[in-house]
């Protein structure tokens, strides 16, 4: 007998309350990125956030961290979720990499509720970015 594991999202436009713990003050839409020019997207999560930090990794790149339950050292970088994949680890050092005109919003998932479709990868918090569609 054989098994098959499907495992799915989807993804609608109903606004921040659409995803679990997406309520407007965790999320940064493309007019609040579009009123701040000169500031970095990095920057500007952790300045319109509460409970961001930003550092700088031996490496040189920026590193966002999420304070939370699960992480009070600041120790360890969330997954980054790109209109529904989740990307390769350390990925907020080339957050500056996507064209902050395409960014429709960004959302900061912390809690177990809000995390818990991503499994242990979500464990340390959860950034999901959605992308204008063209």
């Amino acid at each position: 007998m054989t098994f098959i594991a499907l495992a799915g999202c989807a993804s609608h436009n109903r606004g921040a309350a659409a995803l679990p713990g997406g309520s407007p003050a965790n999320t940064i839409t493309a007019d609040d990125i579009d009123h701040a020019p000169g500031l970095p997207i990095e920057e500007l999560l952790v300045t319109r956030i509460p409970g961001l930090s930003l550092s700088r990794a031996s490496d040189g790149h920026l590193v966002i961290h999420i304070r939370g339950p699960v992480n009070l050292t600041n120790d360890v970088e969330p997954l980054f979720v790109l209109n529904g994949i989740p990307l390769d680890t350390h990925f907020s050092g080339n957050l500056g990499s996507i064209n902050r005109r395409d960014i429709e919003s960004i959302t900061v998932l912390r809690d177990a509720a809000s995390t818990s479709m991503y499994g242990i990868r979500g464990a340390h918090g959860v950034i999901v970015i959605k992308m204008k569609q063209s």
